[in-house]
């Protein structure tokens, strides 16, 4: 029988990380022996992956531990990330335990090559019934992560049923990482993360906590990738990949960075000359 791993972030670097890092968060729905053997749905699995240089990947179910290994061994390239430390979040709170149908692995990674040196990732794949609460505890991982280390850039995302019937308007309220102004929504209620044209609900997120991390990202790289059009498949063949588009965003590599602050600096410099 198949357990579902915890959520699987992969380091997937790339040369054309040297332009931006592509950070990308992926259900792919039941991704076991079944979908494995699936040559076509495999293949549009891989064209994703090889899109981003770090990838949160879902649901998979693997109990021969071979779903990993044939990924990475696809997937080998040039690494420009690497993890500085890493723990798995235990819910222990008194009062409050059990939150979490799977408790986060927090990663906090080091990124010589981004305007952003350093920033920590904490995944989350809720249960449907209970993303409102698991939402909210993200707060409390995120305290808790400060605690621990010294690190002011954060990253939450995944597959947080955060929308439809799940997260209706009126809970949005009771969402600490929601009300709270200093945690940034990439990825906005209005949008579709789904697959099936049926529906029409922001399942999947990506929230940033740090002014320098959020001053990195490249304007208008935050969206969702809509691989059924990309690829050019029907919608059937979309839903033997997964019901899920991933979501990504994209952080300025340091060059990129500097020489944009070098250019507002000469457009105040000309603005002042001509006034």
């Amino acid at each position: 029988m198949s357990r579902e791993l915890a959520p699987l972030l992969l380091l997937l670097l790339s040369i054309h990380s040297a332009l931006a890092l592509r950070i990308c968060s992926f259900n792919v729905r039941s991704f076991g022996e079944s979908k494995q053997e699936d040559q076509n749905a495999m293949d549009v699995i891989v064209k994703i992956i090889k899109r981003c240089d770090i990838i949160l990947v879902m649901e998979i179910k693997d109990s021969n531990n071979r779903i990993c290994p044939i990924l990475m061994e696809k997937l080998n390239r040039e690494k420009l990330v690497s993890v500085k430390r890493s723990y798995h979040y235990h819910d222990y709170q008194d009062g409050d335990e059990d939150v979490f149908s799977r408790e986060p692995f927090v990663v906090w990674f080091q990124s010589p090559h981004t305007a952003v040196k350093d920033f920590v990732i904490i995944p989350l794949h809720t249960t449907p019934e209970t993303s409102v609460r698991e939402i909210d505890e993200l707060v409390e991982v995120y305290m808790d992560v400060k605690h621990r280390w010294k690190v002011e850039n954060f990253i939450f995302m995944g597959d947080f049923n955060a929308g439809c019937s799940y997260v209706p308007k009126k809970a949005w309220k009771n969402i600490r990482l929601r009300t709270d102004p200093r945690f940034v929504w990439l990825i906005g209620d209005q949008e579709d993360t789904t697959v099936k044209k049926s529906t029409n609900c922001a399942y999947d997120r990506i929230v940033l906590r740090g002014q320098e991390i959020v001053s990195s990202v490249v304007p208008k790289s935050n969206s969702v990738f809509d691989f059924q059009k990309a690829y050019k498949l029907t919608e059937e063949e979309a839903l033997d990949v997964s019901d899920h588009f991933p979501v990504e965003f994209k952080l300025q590599s340091s060059r990129a960075f500097t020489n944009s602050k070098k250019f507002v600096t000469l457009r105040k410099k000309t603005k002042s000359k001509r006034s």
